[in-house]
């Protein structure tokens, strides 16, 4: 699996499918594998940031640049992992646990106000002021039981988006 030219054996992809907790099917993980070794044109196995930039829906995306931290790197059994987070079979905690690492900037395990309000500043552009964005997180935080000055672990964070109806869904196009 670390040379993108071989190809995925049987065992290759039930270890990615144990890896990534059966979030898909076999099918699905050989269809990931083509687009993988697309992704990774230098064929070394790893596919870098500037190669997933490649990808129009992920250069447009406003979270493009805390998602390539994440991804910049990756082999292709943790390609997967990281997608995962997408899928309709991965469980409310897991999408929730993805989401709280890419608020997650620093990565010290805690969220703090500035976190999240420079997410959503670059989800809301220049539809929202900067005034705008403070009092919407400020009140969202209050209702939740939480100030300004808090920093959050996962189990805070879940506590405040955990009642929403959260829909992370990507469907994987099998050739």
């Amino acid at each position: 699996m670390g040379n993108t030219s071989s190809m995925l054996t049987q065992y290759d992809i039930e270890e990615v499918q144990d890896h990534c907790n059966h979030a898909f099917s076999q099918q699905e993980i050989v269809s990931l594998y083509h687009r993988f070794c697309q992704l990774d044109r230098n064929g070394g196995g790893f596919v870098s940031a500037e190669e997933f930039m490649t990808v129009p829906e992920f250069a447009v995306n406003p979270l493009s640049q805390r998602l390539l931290r994440m991804l910049d790197g990756l082999n292709f059994k943790e390609f997967v992992a990281f997608l995962s987070a997408f899928s309709p079979h991965t469980s409310l905690q897991q999408k929730m646990e993805f989401i709280f690492r890419v608020y997650d900037t620093d990565c010290n395990g805690k969220v703090a106000f500035d976190d999240i309000l420079s997410i959503l500043r670059d989800l809301t552009g220049s539809f929202m002021t900067e005034q705008q964005r403070q009092k919407v997180l400020i009140h969202v935080l209050e209702e939740a039981g939480y100030t300004k000055d808090s920093h959050f672990t996962l189990t805070d964070f879940m506590k405040i988006i955990g009642n929403s109806d959260l829909k992370m869904e990507v469907e994987v196009p099998i050739d």
